[in-house]
């Protein structure tokens, strides 16, 4: 089930502060965050993201096509490896 249009997109507090906060300060333009939940606004156009996938940080630009989207769809949580298969078609 979707989120309902009058509440808008679901973004953490601490991160539209952190990012607000250091646009203002011309800090940095790279972000860590474990927040997978969030959705991307175009507040985020042009910066860089560091998703935790649960291992590591996967670094994400987030572009106009990524609005709307969440981060945990850029940073994928498992490896797949191949499927078994058959070991006599191997041979």
């Amino acid at each position: 089930m979707s989120r309902s249009l009058w509440k808008g997109p679901f973004v953490d507090g601490f991160l539209i502060k952190k990012i607000n906060k250091n646009i203002i300060n011309n800090k940095n333009k790279f972000f860590k965050i474990w927040t997978r939940r969030s959705t991307i606004i175009p507040q985020f156009i042009g910066l860089y993201f560091g998703i935790y996938n649960g291992k590591k940080f996967i670094k994400i630009f987030i572009t106009e096509d990524m609005v709307g989207k969440k981060f945990g769809e850029f940073a994928l949580t498992r490896t797949f490896k191949k499927h078994s298969g058959n070991k006599k078609n191997e041979k």
